[in-house]
Formats: structure tokens, C-alpha cells, sequence
């Protein structure tokens, strides 16, 4: 019976510790980032079509998760993706900072960072925003 005090209380102390043991991944989410992109990029944008702005408290978390999850713009026309595209940040980084600030960002943590941002900022999101 005495050993199996020291191997309990060890057993116990390594659970506790878990939590604290799971590392950051690099490739988690920066919806500040996502934030910034989004209002200087895709607002940017959406000012000038006829639909005007859209805002991320314009839907829901779930639908905008499944407009993420779908992929498409304007319509199926064009792939959500290329949006955040280096080719497409390419296009425009001379009248657009933001795009050029991101230029090296890859697309798929740059993809992450707006998704985190629009379901963040939803309208039944941790902290609905507008973007004006």
C-alpha cells in the first residue's frame, strides 16, 4: 500500500498538469488580423459594388461559417479563396495597404484570420461588429 500513494499523488499531479502542457499552435486563428484584411480589404471592395458594405453582424455565426464552408462569392462566380489569394493580394497591393502589408502572409492562415473574424464579429457572435 505505501507505494501506491506516490504513484497516485504522480498520477494526479500529471493530469493537473495537461492542461497547462498543450502547446499554442502557430497555425490557430489571428481574428485581429482577420479584423484588419477584412474591413481594408473586402469592405473596401464591397463599397464600391451595388450591395454595398457587408458587415459581419449582417448574418449569423452559422451562416457565416456555412458561406465559409461553401466557398463561393458573388453569386458562385468566383471562389471565396481567391480573395485572400497571394495573387489576388498581389493585384491590387498598390492601392490597397492592407494587402500589401500581408503580401507574405500564407493563404491559408490569412483564410483562417477572416473566418475568425466574421463568425467573432456575427451578429450572435463574442463580439458583434460593424465595419465602418
Amino acid at each position: 500500500m505505501k507505494s501506491r500513494t506516490p504513484l497516485m499523488t504522480g498520477a494526479l499531479l500529471g493530469l493537473l498538469a495537461v492542461p497547462f502542457a498543450v502547446p499554442v499552435h502557430a497555425a490557430d486563428a489571428d481574428w485581429k488580423r482577420g479584423r484588419v484584411y477584412y474591413r481594408f480589404v473586402c469592405t473596401d471592395c464591397h463599397k464600391q459594388q451595388p450591395g454595398g458594405e457587408i458587415s459581419p453582424t449582417s448574418r449569423t455565426m452559422a451562416e457565416w461559417k456555412a458561406y465559409f464552408a461553401a466557398g463561393k462569392h458573388e453569386k458562385g462566380k468566383n471562389s471565396l479563396r481567391h480573395f485572400v489569394s497571394k495573387s489576388y493580394r498581389e493585384s491590387i497591393k498598390g492601392k490597397n495597404q492592407a494587402a500589401a502589408k500581408f503580401i507574405d502572409v500564407p493563404e491559408e492562415e490569412l483564410w483562417k484570420d477572416v473566418q475568425a473574424f466574421a463568425i467573432r464579429g456575427a451578429k450572435d457572435g463574442d463580439a458583434p461588429a460593424k465595419c465602418n
